[in-house]
């Protein structure tokens, strides 16, 4: 194991800017979800559009946040949500209770990953982040409370970070490489070393830890992704010890995955096994969900899904696992209802293991369940849709801002959607 280089870098207070007045004061509800949109029009701005989510009715006002927000985190506590601006590689940070901007932190490039912890801080993966002396890449370390960039962890062409249940442990996976990166939090800013880098893997995307934190599943994509070889496969991670336990289990792709108990869920889509065998689709390419048993590893069962590259994953009170992807083959339009139409959206449901693709186009890029409610919200084409997870279909309601398609309306983009209550 190498450690990877931790750079300090300066504490940017300037840039983040705390609200004591002016802001719009949070509105009574218990359910708010926010939506993030980033197309501005003749009757809105771009920001982060609010939900009362007992109704599905858009909330008056909403957060400023940059010029064009989109991807979302949370804290665990969910006090302060992290968006970030794709147009200034700015992440916005949100002040939950008051819903209301508290500041911007810049980033040195763009993000497509980050986490915020319940220590105060955030982590962001930063692939261009240009470093000194080595390839580019870092994690950058964000002051949640004062604002500002407290640490530059070097680790190149670093795409994604997936935090630990209590945040003791990161790990953050590369593009183009067969290992991954742990960072361990509480040592930054320490002067101690802060990584540790773990080869023996096959273009891992992705990892699930176990409720416990102490067994990380990391997601092998294979050849899937460029360089990949043989299978994609799903390896165990001892993170008390680095080593890994056990042989690769195979499956079909291995690019997003959902742990439930001792069942592990792995979507994703093979180079070879890709067929729509036994679907009425145009498709000619189709993913795959394959169902790990934790206790045996092994491969129980498999189910057809959309193609594209899978990276949103949620599973409803119910049981019924809704699964994202990008850049899938989309068929029809919904303009002409009377021939097919598919996107990037599969439903599972994990009790007799039937698949529903809804009829509607585009990248899934955001999915949000609830555990009070048998709807899961979808942000897929850049509309948000309203699903009931009783009949896997579009939810119809009757009221101002919901149409009987099960669509919020919502002027603009939608990008991601969180739920920022506990509900």
């Amino acid at each position: 194991m190498k450690n990877a280089a931790l750079l300090p870098a300066v504490l940017a207070v300037a840039s983040f800017s705390l609200i004591s007045c002016g802001g719009s004061s949070a509105p009574p509800l218990r359910a708010r979800v926010l939506a993030s949109q980033s197309v501005s029009s003749p009757t809105a701005a771009p920001g982060l559009v609010l939900i009362n989510g007992e109704n599905d009715t858009l909330v008056r006002g909403g957060i400023s946040a940059g010029i064009s927000p989109g991807l979302m985190t949370l804290t665990p506590d969910r006090t302060t949500v992290l968006a970030f601006d794709s147009v200034t590689n700015s992440v916005e940070v949100v002040n939950v209770a008051r819903a209301a901007l508290a500041g911007s932190i810049q980033l040195a490039g763009p993000t497509t990953s980050m986490v915020a912890l319940a220590s105060g801080s955030g982590y962001a993966a930063v692939p261009t982040a240009p470093m000194i002396g080595s390839s580019p890449g870092a994690v950058q370390v964000l002051n949640l409370s004062v604002g500002g960039i407290t640490a530059v962890i070097g680790v190149p062409n670093a795409q994604t970070v997936v935090s630990s249940p209590d945040g003791t442990h990161l790990l953050v996976f590369s593009n183009d490489s067969n290992a991954v990166t742990v960072v361990y939090p509480l040592l930054v800013n320490t002067g101690n070393p802060v990584t540790a880098t773990v080869p023996g893997f096959n273009r891992p995307v992705y990892g699930v830890f176990s409720a416990d934190g102490s067994t990380a599943y990391i997601l092998n994509c294979g050849p899937e992704c460029a360089g990949g070889t043989g299978t994609a496969s799903v390896q165990v991670l001892d993170m008390a010890t680095l080593a890994l336990v056990g042989a690769p289990v195979a499956v079909d792709g291995a690019t997003i995955g959902w742990l439930s108990g001792s069942t592990l869920y792995v979507a994703g889509t093979s180079t070879t096994n890709n067929l729509c065998t036994g679907q009425t689709t145009a498709a000619l390419t189709c993913g795959r969900l394959d169902i790990v048993d934790l206790g045996s590893m092994t491969v129980t069962s498999s189910a057809i899904i959309t193609d594209g590259y899978h990276d949103r994953i949620d599973m409803s009170v119910n049981g019924q696992l809704f699964i994202g992807a990008i850049t899938c083959t989309d068929v029809g339009n919904v303009a002409n209802p009377q021939g097919e139409v598919r996107g990037c959206l599969s439903i599972y449901n994990t009790t007799n293991a039937a698949v529903v693709i809804p009829p509607d186009n585009g990248d899934v890029t955001g999915l949000q369940s609830f555990t009070t409610r048998d709807v899961v919200y979808v942000a897929e084409g850049g509309n948000l849709r309203v699903y009931d997870t009783l009949t896997d279909s579009l939810l119809v309601e009757s009221t101002n801002n919901i149409t009987e398609t099960g669509t919020i309306i919502i002027t603009g983009y939608v990008i991601d959607v969180k739920a920022i209550d506990f509900f």
